[in-house]
């Protein structure tokens, strides 16, 4: 079965296809033009979807050495996401779908990072836990099986990924902020400023980093020009540093609660190379076997949209033309169909 994944929900565009759940090609457009607004604007996304998604598709078939003739079914995301950008995805699958006489799948997109880890590792069984860390979530999952999911943990204020573009900004670095963080990190002391790992006083397996943000902000605000230009790369360490051990901190209590010692750790925050170095450690300490998807597979992508339709699509799931985008989305929704 040759289904066609299709990803648009923020500002990547792209597109791949998937061969009885093997991933044929994988195509990932970024929207560069946001870097000079700090922050993605939604109606520039959309625009550049409208602009790019016809090429973007046509690469990720051209790849995989078929035509638009060979396809079998179409999986799209349909949420959670931007409304405008969610609609091109959406529009153009239904279109396709309409034109080649095929059936589609809409895909939650927090969902398809659950299945991400699938792609590198097949063999992966049920349970598991799944540490969902990305610019609008951070969440701890409980995957019983497919489409059954139990939530542990999730963020009361501030996402982790969205902590790393504010703390970023603090600083002056460009957008995206988590991969400025990682890379003038690298030249920083980790240890050379003491920040707290955020605690919820009446919900100690959820997350928080917006006083983290603010702890920053002003340790930062009250040093001369000059103490911060020789800081930066400590600073970033530092804060970089608090993030991540929080984010284990907090698997560690959802680990001895559930008593589940498979974890994969899936979204854009996942390709930080210091916390794949974190829970390297973490696993020769414990029990544990964490597992990481290819870097290509953590930040936003269209092969984990096609894997998750595909187990979708072969137990019979599809969805309705009348299927509607659906910007706020969670994952206990499901799909409609």
């Amino acid at each position: 079965m040759l289904i066609l994944g299709i990803e648009s929900s923020c500002d990547e565009t792209a597109g791949a296809v998937c061969k009885d759940g093997v991933i044929l090609s994988n195509v990932i457009l970024s929207q560069e033009i946001h870097c000079k607004y700090g922050g993605v604007v939604p109606e520039i996304a959309s625009r550049e979807h409208d602009s790019h998604i016809i090429s973007i598709v046509d690469s990720a078939l051209e790849k995989a050495g078929i035509t638009y003739v060979d396809l079998d079914a179409i999986a799209v995301t349909y949420g959670a996401g931007l409304m405008g950008a969610l609609l091109v995805g959406l529009n153009y699958a239904k279109g396709l779908s309409i034109a080649l006489n095929i059936p589609f799948i809409g895909v939650n997109h927090l969902e398809g990072h659950l299945y991400a880890h699938f792609i590198s590792y097949p063999d992966m069984k049920y349970p598991y836990l799944c540490l969902l860390v990305t610019g609008g979530h951070t969440q701890i999952w409980a995957v019983q099986s497919a489409g059954n999911y139990i939530l542990h943990s999730s963020t009361v204020d501030d996402a982790a990924g969205e902590a790393f573009d504010k703390g970023a900004r603090i600083l002056g670095l460009s957008y995206p902020g988590g991969p400025e963080i990682e890379k003038i990190a690298l030249k920083g002391d980790c240890d050379k400023f003491k920040f707290s790992i955020p605690k919820v006083k009446n919900s100690p397996l959820d997350f928080s980093f917006s006083g983290l943000k603010t702890a920053l902000l002003y340790k930062y605000a009250d040093m001369t020009p000059d103490e911060q230009k020789d800081n930066i790369h400590h600073m970033a360490a530092s804060y970089q540093e608090v993030i991540l051990k929080s984010l284990f901190t907090q698997l560690r209590q959802v680990v001895k609660k559930s008593e589940i010692q498979q974890v994969s750790i899936v979204g854009g925050v996942a390709a930080n190379k210091r916390f794949r170095e974190l829970a390297q450690s973490l696993q020769a300490e414990t029990p544990l076997n964490i597992f990481f998807p290819r870097i290509e597979y953590c930040t936003d992508n269209a092969a984990m949209i096609a894997a998750a339709g595909y187990e979708k699509i072969k137990n019979g799931l599809f969805s309705p033309l009348k299927l509607k985008a659906h910007p706020n989305l969670s994952l206990d929704e499901g799909t409609v169909v």
